[in-house]
């Protein structure tokens, strides 16, 4: 199979397909206001401007690229349209550089962390048990033995939910009774796999933001429970964020690194919005990498976040 650096031809197809919409969204707007025009001025980095906005950005990050290409303008002293898209295409790719966002290609784990833990965050509704899952069946297809452990006691369809899945990928799940204390399944599910010879464990958690406060000390409870079992476990706290919110999953983020120390991103259902543009905005605004994001119902449909094959698609090359 051919490869487009780290990348696979199917993944690229994918990723292609999953981004149309917000493709065509920014760039059928982005090729409206440069018609005709053979200089970008002011007027035209007034409309990319509302541009990036309304594709979900964020205003901070727009303002942010917008400042670059005007002094990169400055400096050339003259920018075509041609130059414009180009640039816009590097400053995109420039910000998600700066902030952390790691290309990798396969689902990898250290090789010094066993079992690697991971806490599975964010509000019910945004993929958060399904993302869980193809992780999951993405860190079984690698070889790797996983347990699931289904600390979302506070509803019972997201334990149902995470049993489904884990049948369907073939990995056993930790669940204890409706309302049970979220910390204790956490301590079960990580005894048990370390007991079995683990390679790596994933906690869902309730997806509730009833308030920062109760929220912190919910997950600093399963956080300094997990310690006990496994040393400096949790060794990753991924935010699942639902794309296709645009500007609610930027509040949602807010709350949840307000309540505990996220150290990474799920974007999920970018496949099915115009709002793809989230990702940039997101992982400028929270300096917090985007690992995997979400482009389809079906079980394979999450991929690591590779920051070049994005902007590539996005851009439709």
């Amino acid at each position: 199979m051919a490869l487009f650096g780290l990348f696979s031809k199917q993944k690229k197809e994918t990723l292609d397909k999953g981004l149309e919409k917000t493709k065509e969204s920014m760039f059928s707007k982005l090729s409206r206001i440069l018609a005709g025009k053979s200089k970008v001025d002011d007027d035209v980095l007034d409309e990319l401007e509302e541009v990036l906005i309304t594709s979900d950005v964020g205003v901070d990050t727009t303002l942010k690229i917008i400042d670059r290409i005007e002094k990169r303008a400055a400096k050339d002293k003259y920018v075509g349209s041609d130059e414009l898209k180009k640039i816009l295409r590097e400053e995109i790719t420039n910000l998600l550089t700066e902030n952390n966002t790691l290309d990798t290609e396969n689902f990898d784990l250290p090789g010094d962390r066993k079992p690697y833990v991971i806490m599975v965050v964010g509000v019910n509704g945004v993929g958060k048990t399904t993302t869980i899952g193809k992780l999951a069946n993405q860190f079984k297809k690698a070889g790797k033995k996983v347990y699931l452990g289904a600390a979302d006691t506070f509803r019972a369809a997201a334990v149902e939910q995470l049993v489904i899945w884990g049948e369907r990928v073939g990995v056993p799940v930790v669940k204890q009774s409706m309302g049970s204390d979220p910390a204790s399944v956490a301590y079960d599910t990580l005894s048990s796999a370390k007991a079995n010879d683990a390679d790596v464990v994933i906690i869902d958690t309730a997806g509730r933001l009833h308030n920062k406060i109760g929220l912190m000390n919910e997950l600093s409870k399963i956080k300094k429970v997990m310690d006990k079992i496994v040393d400096g476990a949790p060794d990753e706290v991924l935010l699942v964020l639902d794309g296709s919110t645009g500007q609610n999953a930027f509040e949602q983020a807010k709350q949840f690194t307000a309540a505990t120390d996220v150290t990474a991103l799920a974007i999920t259902k970018l496949d099915g919005t115009a709002k793809g543009g989230v990702v940039i905005g997101i992982s400028d605004q929270f300096k917090i990498p985007v690992k995997y994001i979400g482009l389809g119902e079906g079980i394979d449909d999450l991929q690591m976040f590779h920051r070049k094959e994005f902007v590539d698609s996005l851009f439709g090359e």
